[in-house]
């Protein structure tokens, strides 16, 4: 092959004289060298477009495990917050037990009558100890197991007082309503209950209350509290006043100078009901007492051992 060369500024030509098969190599070199490049080129471009794939997926997994850490977070703090607002509600509760504890406590201290500098419920209780360890912070589950023993415990405690508060607003009542004391407020027992020797006939026979003597007109007192059901004048007991009470009791006050109350009145313990005298089968001034209940005759004496 003859390449002819032409130049338009010296006006020259020449010509390359190159053979076919040399020229072919010499293309054939260039175009594989070309096709070389090339695939060095595509082959580190792929590359960085994967290491760029790669970094942009680790993102996404990056953005989506925070995510996943926000929402857990997020619960962890919804329960953490549901805990606290479930050991507020229990100690709440806890407060008014012992709110409770604390009434029931006082009532019974005022109905024992005893020592309130002792049980002084107003107070916290004394603790103390030796230095103890820094231990380890306690468990939001082992504080409300904690609190739910000692709400049993409360629990526990508040009906066992409520019961005992109960017997002794009881016991204080009966004392309050049952005949107990001294139907005068001065004098002494003349005669006691049962049998002895009648003054008036000389024979044994059963005296069915007992007879304090005191100074004529001197106050007949009632020994409980109730309503008049009788108040009148009778051969044997002269003037009486008889007083029904609570729990089938009643009593009777006899030869009294004066009845100062009417049958219906409500009367209260220790009220003037009566004034001392010596009407009906007496022999001097004197009140004759009688308790009965449901209609039998009791000695007086267990009573006024009572007051």
């Amino acid at each position: 092959m003859n390449i002819i060369l032409l130049s338009r500024f010296n006006h020259k030509k020449g010509s390359i004289d190159m053979c076919v098969p040399g020229a072919a190599a010499w293309v054939l070199s260039i175009f594989l060298l070309l096709c070389v490049v090339l695939a060095f080129g595509g082959y580190q471009f792929g590359k960085e477009q994967a290491l760029k794939s790669r970094e942009a997926q680790e993102l996404v997994d990056l953005m989506s495990s925070l995510d996943e850490e926000r929402r857990l977070v997020a619960d962890a703090r919804a329960d953490a917050r549901a805990n606290l607002d479930a050991l507020a509600m229990r100690i709440a509760a806890l407060q008014a037990h012992v709110m409770r504890l604390d009434a029931v406590g006082q009532r019974l201290v005022s109905l024992g009558k005893l020592d309130k500098d002792e049980f002084d419920f107003n107070d916290e209780p004394s603790v103390g100890g030796l230095t103890a360890d820094e231990g380890r912070p306690q468990e939001v589950s082992e504080l409300a197991a904690e609190m739910q023993r000692v709400d049993r415990v409360l629990d526990d405690r508040e009906k066992k007082l409520l019961m005992l508060e109960d017997l002794l607003v009881n016991r204080q009542l009966i004392k309050e309503t049952q005949p107990s004391g001294r139907p005068v407020s001065k004098g002494w027992i003349s005669s006691m209950y049962g049998y002895r020797t009648d003054p008036f006939t000389g024979r044994k026979s059963l005296h069915k209350g007992m007879d304090f003597a005191g100074k004529a007109g001197s106050p007949v007192l009632a020994v409980a509290p109730g309503m008049v059901t009788r108040s009148e004048k009778d051969s044997g007991y002269g003037n009486v006043v008889e007083i029904r009470h609570t729990d089938g009791y009643t009593t009777r006050y006899a030869h009294n100078t004066e009845n100062l109350v009417q049958s219906g009145d409500m009367v209260s313990k220790g009220q003037t009901i009566a004034l001392l005298g010596s009407t009906g089968r007496s022999n001097g001034p004197h009140v004759h007492l009688e308790v009965r209940r449901n209609g039998r005759v009791i000695d007086p004496r267990r009573y006024l051992a009572g007051e």
